[in-house]
């Protein structure tokens, strides 16, 4: 029987990241589910067992980092959750820590070292 594929949520509002991001990591072997703002969340955890969750910070209602500490400490989230941002990377690592959340990744490394980095996340070095 062959290995299930991988499910990551990708929420960012941006919605040329998320086809590319999407088509990106299609091609690399996962499934894809993507959504534009938080409403969407809720609905997408409930479609079946998350790999990855990969939040945007600068999102229009809330910042990513907000929704990812709530997403771990209130809702109980065990699902690594990477913040995806093209903030400096000194301010990403300071908010996934105060987040309590997995890391993060960078939007301005490009989407191979998108592919890369959640590939590493995902299967190890």
């Amino acid at each position: 029987m062959a290995d299930e594929r991988k499910r990551i949520l990708i929420v960012d509002d941006s919605p040329l990241l998320l086809d590319l991001a999407k088509e990106a990591l299609e091609l690399a072997g996962y499934d894809v589910l993507v959504a534009q703002d938080f409403s969407q969340i809720s609905n997408l955890q409930d479609a079946g067992k998350l790999d990855l969750i990969l939040m945007d910070v600068q999102m229009p209602e809330l910042y990513g980092d907000d929704v990812a500490a709530v997403l771990r400490e209130m809702r109980g989230v065990a699902t690594p959750i990477y913040l995806l941002s093209s903030l400096p990377a000194g301010e990403l690592d300071k908010r996934a820590r105060e987040a309590q959340i997995d890391g993060y990744i960078c939007k301005r490394d490009g989407i191979d070292a998108l592919v890369e980095h959640v590939t590493r996340i995902l299967n190890g070095p």
